[in-house]
């Protein structure tokens, strides 16, 4: 039977890879993603937990433990965040190129020089090109049941993919999480079935080098090159919206909880300023449009929950009747703007769509972002989009001069 706990978002993603059955996890640690590993230590420890749990020596390692484990038909889970995803950066390609379905826990933390624990979302965006599926949380329980979902989601379509979560916001912030019944994750998430099968009587080679042509093999059948192998997986990437959002219903229909397909809205209906965002910051937006609301001002919020493959066709729905759009993002895509605020543009381009959008950089290296400062900042945006103002960069609670 399903129940409901006290927990912090570590121990949802923890819950989320135990009640998914996960076969082998590898883990090096690193603030703030170890209590995630540590917990499934603890349990596997106390027999609680049946997998195979694989110490190593740095998040390198860990990467190629899961891809190797992958390869040979298991279910992996592993999770780190910061200078242990950039240290994974070359096996993330690999896991991705390979087209396994592995699943991680990103835990945002920000990236040094210079050192810093606490959250901003610099460290996903900077691997958001290696061909993993993004996903990020709002809060616990949405972390304990995208975890679940990315299994059934990665063996659709033989992608990786990444639950991200903000640091210590969620990472270590307890809140009630229901935790649903055993059988029934087992009932909606089926077996992994590899499509790597690897037997002594077949021997075969992995991922050797490849021809940028393609070629005929040894009994004559054309094989990809690869350039190929490089737009199946593209193809993956954008053909894999489709089981997101089959995922998300199926997931509600079983468990009662829908936390949104590519995106999720707010109070969007009438809106003339639309606040744009993702994880824990794009949930601060909702208070700030109420705030917003309640001095007349009717604004709404559009949260980005799947950031890779991007939700183009429904940005273009959600922001087609704007007059204003403001992006908050807690990342700098450095000598230009936020990431998310550029791929909105993108998105935006050839639609018809010229709705003024302001970007705001905020919360890097963890500083505060509170809701009355988000709300002060849509009201100068809206003060200068009246005076002309279609496009401005705005670096929130910082010294610029």
């Amino acid at each position: 039977m399903s129940h409901a706990e006290i927990m912090t978002g570590n121990q949802a993603a923890a819950w989320g890879a135990k009640l998914s059955k996960v076969q082998v996890i590898s883990a090096y640690p690193i603030t703030p993603s170890t209590p995630i590993t540590e917990t499934i230590s603890q349990w596997v420890e106390r027999g609680e937990f049946k997998t195979e749990y694989i110490r190593v020596e740095s998040e390198h390692s860990v990467m190629t433990v899961c891809v190797s484990a992958s390869t040979v038909g298991a279910r992996t889970f592993t999770a780190t965040c910061s200078h242990g995803l950039l240290y994974m950066h070359e096996q993330l390609h690999w896991a991705a190129g390979s087209r396994l379905p592995i699943v991680m826990a990103c835990v945002n933390r920000a990236v040094g020089a210079p050192w810093s624990i606490f959250n901003d979302q610099q460290d996903s965006i900077a691997q958001r090109d290696t061909g993993w599926i993004q996903i990020y949380c709002r809060d616990n329980q949405e972390i304990l049941d995208s975890i679940i979902q990315a299994y059934r989601i990665a063996e659709q379509v033989y992608c990786p993919v990444m639950v991200c979560f903000d640091g210590f916001i969620l990472s270590h912030t307890m809140m009630p999480v229901e935790i649903p019944d055993a059988e029934a994750v087992c009932r909606f998430l089926p077996p992994y079935q590899p499509h790597t099968i690897l037997k002594p009587e077949t021997p075969r080679n992995i991922n050797p080098v490849i021809f940028p042509w393609q070629r005929r093999d040894a009994e004559g059948v054309l094989r990809d090159g690869y350039m190929d192998m490089r737009w199946k997986l593209q193809h993956a990437l954008e053909g894999s919206r489709a089981a997101i959002v089959e995922t998300g219903r199926a997931y509600a229909e079983a468990f009662g909880r829908d936390h949104g397909g590519m995106l999720w809205t707010y109070r969007t209906e009438d809106a003339e300023v639309l606040i744009a965002g993702m994880g824990s910051l794009a949930t601060e937006a909702t208070t700030a449009a109420d705030i917003l609301r309640d001095e007349g001002i009717r604004a709404g919020v559009v949260g980005v929950r799947v950031y890779r493959p991007f939700p183009r066709e429904e940005i273009r729905e959600a922001f087609k009747n704007a007059p204003a759009i403001c992006v908050f993002e807690k990342n700098i895509s450095y000598g230009y703007e936020g990431a998310l605020s550029a791929d909105i543009k993108a998105a935006l381009y050839g639609a018809g769509i010229r709705t003024p959008i302001h970007n705001f950089i905020a919360g890097l290296g963890g500083r505060d972002v509170k809701a009355r400062e988000l709300a002060e900042a849509v009201r100068s945006s809206l003060s200068a989009i009246a005076a002309g103002t279609s496009e401005r960069q705005t670096w929130l609670n910082c010294v610029t001069e």
